[in-house]
């Protein structure tokens, strides 16, 4: 018998007090309400995925052999892959998907975890 997965209220998470006040930072103004779709979508995100914003940033970095924390390339290819899923599962407009994907992006760029293209997808060509 598996436990159903529940979320804590997403603002109670340090990794997303730490996106939004990245974004604050970066952008200024309210991040909240400036775009009240972010927290909704990332709530999505992490419900669909069975996985709380914390764990995500969590497995997405580890500490090498000297002690140095680094990104895992396997924790961030795992969550490149879902959001591109996540994405492409949405409902809506090539723009309105896209926004979606880009919110749960964000989520991880302002916790560290980059995500270029080439890096995490990687080119064999």
């Amino acid at each position: 018998m598996s436990e159903t997965f529940s979320l804590k209220t997403i603002t109670e998470y340090e990794t997303v007090n730490t996106w939004l006040a990245g974004l604050e930072k970066h952008w200024g103004g309210d991040p909240v309400n400036d775009d009240p779709s972010r927290l909704p979508t990332l709530e999505e995100f992490c419900v669909t995925n069975a996985v709380d914003p914390d764990t995500i940033i969590k497995e997405c970095k580890r500490i090498n052999k000297a002690g140095d924390p680094r990104i895992s390339v396997k924790g961030r290819k795992k969550y490149s892959d879902l959001i591109d899923l996540f994405q492409g599962n949405s409902e809506g407009t090539k723009i309105q998907k896209a926004k979606r994907g880009n919110i749960v992006r964000s989520f991880l760029i302002h916790n560290a975890i980059l995500l270029s293209p080439g890096a995490v997808k990687g080119d064999e060509n």
